[in-house]
């Protein structure tokens, strides 16, 4: 749906995404398959249209977190393999079969029911198994004390009638930190990986089609890890520190407009709780962008958003709809004026070491009320608006 305000809005470079995208694939070289991570909307950068470029441009795989991000993919055309990465209901198996969508099984009691509901329907479900080597959170315990269990419930999911265990792979915890603990603790769950695969493609006769654990943070640092996929997120989409060391480009800058600018003299508390207030005649621009359209709180009279005459700083404390800046020596900064809030010429990299977070979680916080703008070839394609109405 398209909006017809022009209040704040996200604008989406797909030539950044295909340019991260080549450059990817060129570091990783051609016998290693490209999964590419597309849940939260793209980590807010519109996965219908992230998708559908990844699919033009030959990847391999998608990966998603929900049976809905999977389904809402199939229905928009795309048709190349998903994996969904999150918990599924076993009564979702049936749709999961039908639509030719992979499920990750994290541990014996959910490849049971998979199973059970796979053989109902008459149906292969086909997955990817999950090892736990040290992110502790989803997959088969296999660490020493668990490595003989875990190893024969893999096993055992591999033999089950109604499951096509097409695939395996384990999750990076401290891959993208530095330092030697980390280093060491990436190789070890490297190295648990293959210790499972091997022992369970021992026991069941036969090698699994695809190995994978390569997130962003392998990507960049640990190319012996890249094995038959890699699934690069916040690399595809242009962020952090490794994303500059690859000449990787940020694809989403983040717009907002002055709506209304109001003078104020020395003395004045601006915003709840006062916490700025001026110390001199001041000239205060108010920005339709506030915490409901994903601007962090926490970066209340901390950060600057850029204008067409430079930075100017956020004063007082971020509303739900709105936020005020200072354009006190800014005269060409007026009613209707552009402005960044993060983008080439302020970036997200450095508002997010500034609200203490990670560059996703604010690409991921841009709401839904946010329309964003596709752009190819330097020409506006298509406009997407999530509310409905």
């Amino acid at each position: 749906m398209e909006s017809t305000l022009r209040r704040t809005w996200a604008e989406v470079n797909l030539d950044a995404i295909a340019h991260n995208y080549k450059t990817i694939r060129n570091k990783i070289g051609d016998g290693t398959k490209f999964l590419g991570v597309v849940k939260a909307d793209a980590y807010g950068h519109g996965s219908i249209q992230v998708s559908k470029l990844l699919q033009e441009l030959g990847a391999d795989y998608l990966a998603v977190s929900s049976a809905d991000e999977a389904l809402e993919l199939r229905v928009n055309n795309i048709t190349m393999p998903i994996l969904i990465l999150g918990h599924t209901p076993k009564e979702q198996v049936p749709r999961l079969i039908e639509h030719n969508i992979t499920q990750t099984i994290t541990c014996k009691a959910k490849a049971d029911e998979y199973n059970e509901e796979a053989l109902k329907c008459g149906g292969v479900l086909k997955v990817h198994i999950k090892v736990d080597t040290g992110m502790s959170r989803l997959g088969y315990l296999c660490d020493d004390k668990n490595f003989e269990t875990g190893v024969n419930g893999i096993s055992e999911a591999c033999t089950m009638p109604g499951l096509d265990a097409e695939g395996i792979f384990t999750h990076f915890a401290v891959s993208d930190e530095p330092g030697d603990e980390n280093l060491e603790y990436t190789r070890h769950q490297f190295h648990l990986l293959k210790r499972v695969i091997e022992a369970v493609e021992a026991n069941v006769g036969h090698r699994f089609k695809i190995h994978h654990c390569a997130n962003t943070g392998a990507v960049a640092r640990f190319p012996e890890t890249y094995m038959d996929m890699v699934r690069p997120g916040l690399l595809l989409y242009g962020y952090g520190e490794f994303a500059r060391q690859m000449n990787l480009i940020p694809a989403m800058t983040l717009k907002s407009t002055v709506s209304t600018i109001k003078i104020y003299s020395e003395g004045t508390a601006i915003s709840y709780g006062g916490i700025y207030v001026t110390d001199k005649k001041t000239r205060i621009g108010v920005l339709p962008y506030g915490y409901a359209d994903g601007f962090f709180r926490s970066l209340s009279n901390k950060c600057s958003v850029m204008t067409e005459a430079g930075p100017a700083s956020l004063r007082g404390k971020i509303c739900m709809d709105m936020c005020m800046i200072d354009i006190t020596d800014m005269p060409e900064v007026g009613v209707g004026s552009e402005v960044e809030i993060f983008g080439e010429r302020n970036s997200v990299d450095e508002l997010a070491e500034i609200a203490g977070t990670i560059p996703y979680e604010l690409t991921c916080a841009v709401s839904k009320r946010v329309p964003r703008y596709y752009y190819r070839e330097g020409e506006l394609i298509e406009k997407e608006l999530m509310l409905r109405l």
